[in-house]
Order: C-alpha cells, then structure tokens, then sequence
C-alpha cells in the first residue's frame, strides 16, 4: 500500500473540445481523474490528491491535496475551456503544491494529462525533467489527442530523463471505441494502485497485451477492462457487505438477553416430582382445590344442622 500525495493536471485547452475520444476529450479526463482519486486512495486511505489545469493564460491550482472526493469534482466542473497549454509551468507549479503536502512521509507524484501540441523544447524540458528527479518527484504523463511525431518524442525525451526505480510512466493513448479511463486501467500508471497489470519494467506502456498471467481474478485487464474493474467492484462490494452484516449480528448478539440471574416465581425452585414420584405442578393443585372444596362442603351441612335445631 503505497502512501502517495498525487497532484493531477488536467489539459483544459481548446483542443480538448475535440470528440474523437468519447464522449470528447475533456470529459474523458474527467472520467480518469475519477479512476484515478479511486486508486490512490482505494489502496490507502491516508494518500492524498489534488487537482489543477494548465490551460487558458496560466496554470492554476483547483483543489489543494485532499481525500475529499467531493472538492475533486467541484474542481472540475468549475473549469473552463480555453488558451493553450502551459506544460512546463504546470509541472513547476504542481512540484511546489506537493512541496507543501502535511504529511512528509507521502511520495510525490504528478500525473499529467496532454492532449495539444508541446510548445517547449526538448532542452528546456530536459532541464525540468532532471530539476524534478533531484526533488523526488515522479511524473507519469498520458498523451492522447495529438499524438504527433514531435509531440511524442518531447514525452519519451522527458521521460527517460526523470524515470526511476519507483517509475515514471508514459501512456499513449490512440483514439478508439473504448473511454480514455478503460485504456487508463490497463497502464503501468495504476499498476501499483491494483488496477492495471503488475508486471513489465517499461516505461513507455502503449496499451498492448502483456498477457494474463499475475491478474486479479485470473482477468487480463488488457483484453477486457471493462470485466476486470467490474468482478473488482463486486468483489470489494461483496466485502463491505459481509462486514456490515458481522458488524450487525455481532450487535445484536450482544442486546440478546439471557436467562441466568432471572429468580423463579415465588423465589424457591420446585422439583419435577413429588415424594411419591408423581409429576408435580398442576396435579398437586388440582388435589388442593379437591381438599378445598370438601372443606367447604362440611361446613355446608354443620350450617344446615344448626337450622334444623333452631
């Protein structure tokens, strides 16, 4: 379980109007950073991430690091579409909001997602790229959209320079029938987090089958992501109800009352049987109203006696 604060930068720009990723291209990242906010914290509840854009006239911080996935999704319905990308100032300024994290014991991490053309060099990118190793920082990109020749060298470029061993990723993501999130799962980015494949050292990851050896519920999440996030969901689904169904019995078990330290009536105990072994209880009453009755008739006729000498 990996203790991570990730800050997430979401591409805002024009080009993300385009619908050749479905439903278009910015809805398909805000579908991703939900896949993403659920693994990181999913695997440890302490891991934080936050949120911000780098299109329009400059970067900008929408949610500060947090667990509340709530503040995520208010950061991106608040963003608007517009300008060109920033993408080196986006990563300077997403380095200094980890800088700040509370907890010191999260590992830094910055997933960015790009779908325009790079407007930097490869020189002024390799400079950032060896700035953000020094400072422990990994960054996974994932390139979709404009996947020029040009722009996808300038990715390779940064990240050969920034890769280390707890990996700095890239994924290139072609446009296809399937969301950008389902491609996603299937990457080296959320390898860690139990979603994607756990095996492979590359990192460069273009989405082809790694086979199915090593995947959760023997489900290779290349071939069918959509089956392997949904026995995932059961699974996790059925867990939570087994415990909330223990939580419950083992409450009420506990209400349940019994009955030592509860007296008889009467505060003696009565055998089962009598001395002349026969059941005692009702039959005994009832030779008591018997005995009773005979009494009453006595005295009955001891009356009619002294009338009749009257």
């Amino acid at each position: 379980m990996v203790l991570e604060a990730t800050m997430i930068v979401v591409d805002n720009s024009e080009s993300s109007r385009n619908g050749d990723y479905v439903p278009s291209r910015w809805e398909a990242q805000s579908d991703a950073v939900n896949l993403i906010f659920s693994a990181k914290t999913g695997t440890n509840p302490e891991s934080s991430v936050g949120l911000m854009s780098m299109g329009g006239k400059g970067p900008e911080v929408l949610v500060t690091l947090t667990t509340d996935f709530g503040k995520i999704l208010e950061g991106i319905h608040r963003t608007k579409i517009r300008g060109t990308t920033h993408l080196a100032t986006g990563i300077q300024i997403a380095g200094l909001a980890l800088k700040h994290r509370q907890n010191k014991a999260q590992k830094q991490r910055i997933i960015v997602f790009t779908c325009s053309p790079i407007e930097e060099d490869e020189k002024s990118l390799i400079k950032l790229a060896k700035r953000m190793k020094k400072n422990t920082i990994s960054i996974d990109f994932i390139a979709f959209g404009d996947l020029e020749p040009e722009n996808t060298r300038k990715l390779e470029v940064f990240n050969e320079h920034i890769k280390t061993t707890d990996g700095s990723h890239l994924a290139i993501i072609p446009p296809g029938p399937n969301l950008l999130s389902d491609h996603l799962a299937t990457t080296e980015i959320l390898a860690g987090d139990g979603v994607g494949p756990r095996g492979g050292d590359s990192g460069v990851d273009g989405g082809g089958d790694s086979g199915g050896a090593g995947f959760e519920f023997g489900v290779d999440p290349s071939t069918d992501p959509e089956l392997a996030l949904a026995l995932r969901m059961s699974m996790e689904e059925e867990k939570a109800r087994q415990e909330k169904e223990g939580a419950k019995a083992q409450g009420e078990a506990s209400k349940e009352p019994t009955l030592e330290g509860i007296p008889e009536e009467g505060g003696e105990t009565q055998p089962l049987l009598n001395e002349k072994g026969e059941a005692s209880g009702s039959g005994d009453a009832f030779k008591l109203d018997e005995e009773n009755k005979k009494k009453e008739d006595e005295e009955d006729d001891r009356d009619d006696d002294k009338m009749d000498i009257a």
